[in-house]
């Protein structure tokens, strides 16, 4: 895997050749630079690259070109976007298309696959997979699609996990559930203790120890089970 300092040197190798043609000679700007750029500054900040990136604008510049090199060899004539308000051919058009819509898919799942993971479906990725597919030509191994798709598989697998398991696994349990039932026996063992001490058994305290460390990972040193337990010891003297 490639180092933090590495991933910065390629970007900005690669983002320093294309930006000098992308000042020198944007005509030249060719659908594979845009990849290298794409793939590295996204690999460099662990998501996709902003509208008015260096990135950004070499997709840009690079359908640009192929919209202008298709239509030059059917000896037609390309006007340039924004020069004199004409429209773009279709063909460029149809490319910007593509990767906007790209763009649109990839800052939706991007977006879940930070911040709720667990959520991305496998409609999502699919989607995301089919737009890269569809604006690149393909689908990079590692990218945002191979990264949604992973995660899908993930999430159907623990949602199979879940299916399978019976309600009482105590691994499955949640902690709010867990911590519920602490406090019931909690509540039980403690209004023994305080109204009548001499009739805690050993059952009360070892649920109360069991779901104390349950619920908090540990059981407290003088906490409501030791006490219970001492309680114990004290009602089972001869």
């Amino acid at each position: 895997m490639q180092s933090e300092l590495a991933k910065q040197r390629n970007f900005d190798q690669v983002s320093s050749d294309v930006g000098s043609k992308l000042d020198a000679a944007p005509e030249s700007i060719t659908k594979e630079d845009a990849q290298a750029v794409h793939r590295a500054q996204t690999r460099l900040e662990g998501q996709q690259p902003p509208s008015g990136s260096i990135s950004s604008v070499a997709q840009h510049q690079a359908a640009v070109n192929e919209g202008a090199a298709g239509s030059s060899a059917s000896g037609t004539t390309t006007a340039s976007s924004g020069i004199g308000g004409a429209p773009l051919d279709p063909t460029t058009q149809s490319q910007m298309d593509r990767q906007a819509n790209y763009q649109d898919a990839a800052s939706k799942v991007g977006g879940k696959l930070v911040n709720e993971p667990g959520n991305v479906t496998k409609e999502e990725a699919d989607l995301l997979h089919s737009r890269e597919q569809r604006a690149f030509g393909v689908t990079e191994k590692g990218g945002l699609a191979s990264q949604a798709q992973h995660q899908v598989a993930e999430n159907e697998g623990a949602t199979s996990t879940l299916s399978n398991a019976t309600p009482s696994d105590p691994s499955m349990q949640s902690q709010m559930d867990r911590q519920a039932n602490y406090e019931d026996a909690a509540a039980e063992v403690g209004s023994k203790l305080a109204n009548d001490p001499g009739n805690i058994t050993k059952e009360d305290a070892d649920l109360l120890h069991s779901r104390e460390h349950r619920a908090l990972g540990h059981t407290e040193k003088g906490g409501l089970a030791a006490q219970a337990q001492h309680q114990v010891a004290e009602n089972t003297k001869p």
